[in-house]
C-alpha cells in the first residue's frame, strides 16, 4: 500500500506578507496623523482697538503652550502659508515688566501688517494699567520667544505650521526691553534688532536694578541692522542711547527721535508716530519693502523730513 505524501506549506511567505501589511497598515497610520488638521491652542484672545490699520486685522492671544507671553498676530492666518509668510519679532517691556499691557496699540498696529509679535508677560487683562511686577523678566524669556516660534512653524499640528519665516527674526523693546533686546540680539538667528527708549548705560553701575547688565563691548557682538527709536532729549534714555549708535561702525544703523520723552507713543491710537516708524523698520528689513525702505534712505532719509523727527544714519544709502 503507497503511503500518501501530504505537502506541507510552507509558512514564511505568509509571515513576511503578514508583516508586510502590518507595515503598510503602520505607514497609513502614520500619514493619518502627518495629515492631522491645525488644533489650536489659544486659551483667550481680544482684540486691540479695531485691530490696527494693516491689511491684515490683528487679535492678541494667550497660548497655552507658550503661557508666559502674549502673542499678537493677524486674526485670518489662511492669508499666510507658501506665497507670503509671518516674520518672527519678540519684543521685551518697559521696566523689564511681566505683561505689555503699556504697548498693546503699538505691538497690534505692527501686527496687523503681516508680522507674528511674541511679547514677553502673560497677556494683560482687558483695562489693565500697570505689573504685573517690573524688574522680573530676563533676556533669555525673548530667546524662549523665538525658539516657540521656530517650533510652531515646523509643528504640523499647530495653526502656524508652515506660515512663519523663521529666517527673518526681529528682537526689540522698550527701556528694559531694549536692554534685553541688545543682549539677546548677538543670536545668529537675529536679522535685525530695534531698540525704543534706551541704550546701554554709560556708567553701568547707575542701570537700575533687574536690567540686563550690559556694558558697550555689548554692541561689538551686534551682526545686523540696527534702528533706535527714542523720545528726543527729554528721554531719560537718550543720551545712552545716542551714545550707542555713536559707537555703532560697522552695521546699518538708524537713529530717531521724536519729542516726547521716555513714555514713547505706544498708549496713543494706533500707537501713534513710533508704530509708523517701527512698522516701516520691520517691513524694509523683514519683507523687504522698498517703499518702507525709503523712510530710512536717502539725503535727507524720508523720515528726517516729517513733521518732528530727527534722523542719523550710519552705512544706509
Amino acid at each position: 500500500m503507497k503511503s500518501m505524501l501530504v505537502k506541507k506549506s510552507n509558512p514564511l511567505p505568509l509571515f513576511v506578507a503578514g508583516l508586510l501589511m502590518a507595515g503598510f497598515c503602520g505607514c497609513q497610520t502614520l500619514d493619518a496623523q502627518s495629515d492631522a488638521k491645525p488644533v489650536s491652542t489659544e486659551v483667550a484672545s481680544r482684540t486691540i482697538e479695531d485691530g490696527g490699520t494693516g491689511h491684515f486685522p490683528a487679535l492678541m492671544a494667550s497660548d497655552s503652550t507658550l503661557a508666559t507671553h502674549t502673542i499678537f498676530r493677524p486674526k485670518d492666518l489662511t492669508a499666510f502659508g507658501r506665497k507670503e509668510k509671518l516674520p518672527i519679532i519678540a519684543w521685551g517691556n518697559g521696566a523689564c515688566a511681566n505683561s505689555p499691557w503699556e504697548h498693546v496699540n503699538f505691538l497690534s498696529e505692527i501686527a496687523s501688517h503681516g508680522f507674528l509679535i511674541v511679547a514677553i508677560g502673560p497677556m494683560p487683562a482687558e483695562g489693565q494699567r500697570g505689573g504685573p511686577g517690573g524688574g522680573t523678566t530676563k533676556s533669555s524669556e525673548m530667546v524662549d520667544a523665538i525658539n516657540w516660534a521656530i517650533a510652531q512653524n515646523d509643528n504640523k499640528t499647530s495653526p502656524y505650521y508652515g506660515k512663519l519665516d523663521t529666517k527673518k527674526i526681529a528682537v526689540a523693546g522698550m527701556s528694559c526691553g531694549g536692554l534685553q533686546a541688545l543682549e539677546t540680539a548677538p543670536d545668529p538667528r537675529v536679522t535685525t534688532t530695534m531698540i525704543c527708549n534706551s541704550g546701554i548705560f554709560i556708567n553701568p553701575s547707575t542701570a537700575m536694578g533687574g536690567m540686563p547688565n550690559l556694558t558697550k563691548a555689548q554692541l561689538e557682538k551686534l551682526h545686523t541692522p540696527i534702528i533706535y527709536i527714542l523720545g528726543g532729549e527729554k528721554d531719560i534714555a537718550y543720551t545712552n542711547g545716542m551714545d550707542d549708535f555713536h559707537h555703532i561702525n560697522n552695521l546699518p544703523a538708524f537713529a530717531a527721535n521724536f519729542p516726547v520723552g521716555h513714555g514713547g507713543t505706544y498708549s496713543r491710537p494706533h500707537g501713534g508716530e513710533f508704530a509708523k516708524v517701527a512698522t516701516a523698520w520691520f517691513q524694509w528689513q523683514l519683507k523687504g519693502d522698498k517703499t518702507a525702505a525709503a523712510m530710512f534712505q536717502g539725503e535727507p532719509a524720508g523720515l528726517a523730513q516729517v513733521e518732528g523727527w530727527k534722523t542719523e544714519k550710519k552705512n544706509i544709502p
